[in-house]
């Protein structure tokens, strides 16, 4: 699948059971991993040691999961408890009655500690798996998990990002858009229920500057 190298194939199936047994999770998160999961394999394993790429600075090995659904639709919650749990980074494959789509979350290492921080994840739409927009592409690790998070953002409408600027920086100023998108509909449904004249003017002012830094991005 994907195209990847056969030395990358590792093809080794993951009981769900070990991402919410014996783990402080939530009942609603438990019962995701149970009703919405069927089966977890563990498809790929791309590093220096199975393809000839350079390790990268920050990205030291990439896995491919494929999660066969039960349904076509899976709580953003229940990749974040994977990626929570296994250490490196993850391109993630879900597949429901034969078509698939590709998630990924922009990854960082946590200041301080092993553990890894999801900021963002960009998913493709559901397709045939000859038809994903995926292509390992890059000299390194960094470079070819960096092209995996454009490729899969790529495939969904949104804002163009910037070829000026890195993915951390598109991340975040996609992080910004949303946060400003929020503001903005929060103060419009504030205004509608506003009695007073000065407060609604004052709240329309606000308005009106969120919507001129959303511009701007």
């Amino acid at each position: 699948m994907l195209g990847l190298p056969k030395t990358t194939e590792f093809n080794k199936r993951i009981p769900k059971q070990k991402f919410y047994e014996n783990l402080p999770v939530t009942p609603v998160l438990k019962r995701a991993f149970v009703e919405q999961i069927r089966t977890i394999w563990w498809r790929n394993k791309i590093a220096a040691a199975t393809v000839n790429l350079a390790p990268g600075e920050a990205v030291t090995e990439i896995e491919v999961l494929e999660l066969r659904l039960n349904q076509p639709s899976l709580d953003e919650s229940v990749l974040l408890q994977i990626d929570r749990e296994i250490p490196y980074y993850i391109l993630f494959l879900l597949e429901y009655e034969g078509k698939y789509q590709a998630w990924i979350g922009y990854k960082e290492a946590a200041s301080g500690s092993s553990a890894f921080k999801v900021s963002q994840y960009y998913h493709t739409d559901w397709i045939e798996s000859d038809q994903l927009p995926l292509r390992m592409e890059g000299h390194s690790l960094d470079a070819v998990y960096e092209n995996f998070v454009r490729q899969c953002r790529g495939s969904v409408e949104c804002e163009e990002w910037s070829v000026e600027l890195s993915v951390a920086e598109n991340v975040e100023r996609d992080l910004r858009r949303q946060q400003l998108q929020k503001q903005i509909t929060a103060l419009e449904n504030k205004i509608r229920k506003e009695k007073q004249l000065n407060r609604q003017v004052e709240i329309n002012v606000n308005i009106k500057k969120l919507k001129r830094e959303l511009e701007m991005l």
